[in-house]
């Protein structure tokens, strides 16, 4: 039976690429995103679903699931993929704002895999793959609202596994590092006041450092490729890193103490 894969934000970047290679490998896609009337590269087809669904409208999550079932008799994997990255100093940010980078990252993260937790146990099967980023194991100045809602993507991942293992239902954490997804752009709200002159030295360093990261970007196929693994591999791992800089990053993280690896990130500033 052909499998079938849902995917939230699959309207760019590493949830696209995603689409794309899981249909080329033959199987079916239901590519979700706020707005696919306006899509263009994907279309509906025999094997490719493409339907509304806004992580932060519960409405449409319930609506896009049972419309991949009913096309598909099945989901098998469900990849929550949908997120941005707000960065800026804290006290720079509105609460409304504060709000939508945990709606849209954890709480709509939460909604989906809701929606798709009883098709799974009532199969006793089933794959749930969580984007998060090196952000879920590391921060960076001006992260505090992005490196919180990946840290805690990670731990309720990592909870949700024991939860979900006895009945056949695996959770996977695919970690990225910087990725040419809209960088820049949609994914990436970029928040200053620059009326707050004391946090004015640390935005002009970063700002820098974020034009640096921006000239080895991980093509989002790469991500994809890293997300088929997780998805077919068959094994019990639960962390993927994704992309050379993850690699790097993640190591160099796990062997230093905090100290010493807040020392190299204050000598880039």
């Amino acid at each position: 039976m052909t499998q079938t894969i849902l995917i939230t934000g699959a309207s760019s970047g590493i949830g696209k690429a995603t689409a794309k290679h899981f249909h080329a490998q033959g199987w079916n896609v239901i590519a979700t995103m706020r707005s696919p009337e306006q899509e263009t590269e994907l279309k509906d087809s025999e094997q490719m679903l493409l339907t509304r669904l806004d992580v932060t409208d519960g409405t449409s999550i319930m609506t896009a699931v049972k419309a991949g079932i009913e096309k598909f008799g099945q989901i098998d994997v469900l990849l929550n993929n949908a997120g941005y990255g707000a960065y800026g100093p804290l006290e720079a940010f509105p609460m409304d704002s504060v709000r939508r980078q945990f709606d849209t990252n954890v709480i709509g993260l939460i909604d989906t895999t809701k929606a798709v937790l009883p098709h799974f146990r009532t199969n006793k099967a089933g794959t749930i793959i969580n984007i998060s980023s090196i952000g879920g194991q590391m921060t960076f100045p001006l992260g505090s609202l992005y490196h919180g809602s990946k840290f805690a993507v990670e731990g309720l991942s990592e909870a949700l596994h024991y939860e979900l293992e006895p009945m056949g239902v695996m959770v996977k954490i695919v970690e990225p590092g910087m990725t040419q997804s809209d960088f820049g752009g949609r994914s990436f709200d970029f928040m200053n006041d620059e009326t707050l002159a004391e946090y004015q030295p640390v935005v002009s360093a970063m700002q820098k450092v974020f034009g640096h990261f921006a000239q080895s970007l991980s093509a989002p196929e790469v991500i994809a490729g890293v997300i088929w693994r997780a998805a077919t591999d068959g094994s019990k791992t639960l962390r993927y890193r994704a992309g050379d800089d993850a690699e790097v990053l993640l190591e160099a993280r796990k062997a230093e103490d905090d100290e010493t690896f807040f020392r190299r990130v204050k000598d880039q500033m």
